[in-house]
């Protein structure tokens, strides 16, 4: 199998083998015009098998996000073909609509435009809470 080298984008690598498409979904890369790859069940000299997505674009968003996804993961900045930046992505503070309240009582159900918020309150247990509300987050899907 062939994957042509990126030129200016990221690969997100060591992804939980079978979790690839849900970080393809999450991050809406089937929208994007540019060369994307989903390599799923590649073999791994840690894990046995592994996912890996590579994007020959630069994406305007806070991949950290992907940390709540899967910890495990590792981010590659390339430019000009070469990697210039790795590193594994932290579990944020703070997320704003990445996740939506299930409190049917809380008032970002009945104010839409309010953003759902959620602070992380227990990094050991990686468990976030609605600003709001305190309902704790829900599971990502």
């Amino acid at each position: 199998m062939n994957i042509d080298t990126i030129k200016n984008g990221i690969v997100i690598d060591h992804i939980k083998a079978g979790q690839g498409m849900r970080i393809y979904d999450f991050l809406n890369l089937g929208e994007l015009d540019c060369v994307v790859a989903l390599i799923k069940n590649a073999s791994s000299s840690k894990t046995g098998k592994k996912d890996i997505i590579k994007v020959d674009r630069v994406l305007d968003i806070d991949l950290n996000v992907l940390g709540f996804i899967d910890p495990n993961i590792t981010i590659n900045i390339i430019k000009d073909g070469e990697r210039v930046h790795k590193y594994h992505p932290e579990l944020p503070e703070k997320m704003t609509n990445i996740l939506r309240c299930n409190n049917p009582r809380c008032i970002t159900t009945t104010e839409q435009e309010l953003p759902h918020v959620f602070i992380l309150t227990d990094r050991e247990k990686d468990e976030y809470r609605c600003v709001y509300c305190e309902s704790r987050a829900p599971a990502l899907k």
